[in-house]
């Protein structure tokens, strides 16, 4: 096993998801957790297009693994925390 990383290949305080719960797998809160996030924010800085598009693609899989939870709790738990730039004419 390489230096640091746990069991699962993870590097410990990546902050990724445990699924099929979507869960952090190092604080354990749902994910993205509020660590998380702050760093996708900081990674996608100059591109939230491909934020969106990332988180997209997460709550797309996190529907089929949460299938009892409701469509607008995982929305905004996904994508609903992104901030919005203005749109511009």
């Amino acid at each position: 096993m390489t230096r640091g990383a746990d069991a699962s290949g993870q590097w410990p305080e990546e902050h990724a998801p445990v699924t099929p719960d979507w869960a952090c797998g190092s604080c354990g809160d749902d994910w993205p957790c509020d660590t998380k996030r702050s760093r996708l924010l900081a990674e996608y800085q100059a591109d939230r297009a491909s934020l969106s598009v990332y988180l997209g693609a997460c709550l797309a899989a996190a529907t089929n693994d949460l299938r009892d939870a409701a469509t607008a709790s995982l929305q905004d738990r996904f994508i609903g925390w992104v901030p919005r730039n203005p749109r511009t004419a």
